[in-house]
């Protein structure tokens, strides 16, 4: 009878643990894919969003496609290298950083393209308005004219207008979708010169001379700036590739910095310092213009 006890015990153990484990499976699985869920709505309207605002026709069911891709089969490589699980998880890491990094990228580049065409672009539209044509009509000229992406943002303008928007609504919705210090200063120097009555022409090219002026002063500074932020650069990778290289080459001196925890400590010292230096070497470096 003892025994029969003892047996039935055991089966309800076993019962509950494999219920238990069921239980806690499902569950994990519910979690993990409601991760997975929120983590692809969230990145595909990101992507979205930031490739719709600087006119790139990409679908981001594709680009989440390749994040995934990258998640997983570049830490496993990476893994299969070192076999150092710290490495392969501050890989993943990175990896999940890298999309937006990709967003700011590609929004700078298209912010200092749109700077550089300001001076241009102002002095055709003094053009059309010196020819006689109206401020609608210069700006669609200026559309016409002008190559992207300017030509690009002041069609949205154009569109807006047509829409029935007010120009100086159009020019503010201009302003924070191109958060320049050059064409925040001439639109409102437009906006300004329209409702005070000003001479538009004067103003416009005025603020085209001023603007190709403070771009040659900043050619000049970059030139100047150029060599100790190549520096910065070269020293700021230069740890990586030294890590990297002597990964391959004494894989088991460099075990020792990956997995003891004086080696961590040490590990962390360095990032820290590696990241301060590029930090103070950037800031020397920028110059306010």
């Amino acid at each position: 009878m003892a025994d029969l006890n003892i047996i039935v015990l055991l089966v309800l153990a076993v019962l509950f643990s494999f219920l238990a484990a069921a239980s806690f499976a499902a569950a994990a699985s519910g979690f993990i894919g409601s991760a997975i869920g929120l983590y692809r709505n969230r990145f595909t309207e990101t992507a979205r969003f930031e490739l719709s605002d600087i006119f790139v026709a990409v679908d981001p069911g594709r680009l989440f496609l390749i994040n995934v891709l990258a998640l997983v089969l570049i830490p496993a490589i990476v893994h299969r290298l070192f076999e150092l699980w710290i490495v392969t998880i501050s890989v993943a890491g990175i990896i999940l950083v890298v999309p937006g990094l990709i967003w700011r990228s590609l929004r700078n580049k298209r912010l200092k393209k749109v700077d550089e065409q300001l001076p241009d672009a102002f002095l055709l539209l003094a053009s059309s308005l010196q020819s006689g044509a109206s401020f609608n009509t210069a700006i669609e000229d200026l559309v016409r004219q002008a190559p992207p992406p300017l030509s690009q943002e002041f069609g949205l303008l154009v569109k807006r207008i047509r829409l029935g928007v007010p120009m100086e609504d159009g020019l503010r919705e201009m302003e924070e979708r191109l958060p320049l210090q050059s064409f925040v200063m001439a639109s409102s120097a437009i906006r300004i010169s329209r409702e005070v009555g000003g001479n538009l022409v004067k103003t416009i090219s005025s603020m085209a001379q001023t603007l190709r002026r403070k771009h040659t002063m900043e050619g000049k500074i970059d030139s100047l700036t150029a060599q100790g932020r190549a520096q910065g650069r070269f020293m700021g990778a230069l740890p990586i590739v030294l890590a990297i290289g002597l990964s391959f080459l004494e894989p088991e001196a460099m075990r020792q910095l990956y997995t003891t925890r004086a080696g961590l400590i040490i590990l962390f010292v360095m990032i820290v310092m590696q990241v301060l230096g590029f930090m103070f070497i950037k800031k020397i470096t920028s110059i306010d213009n």
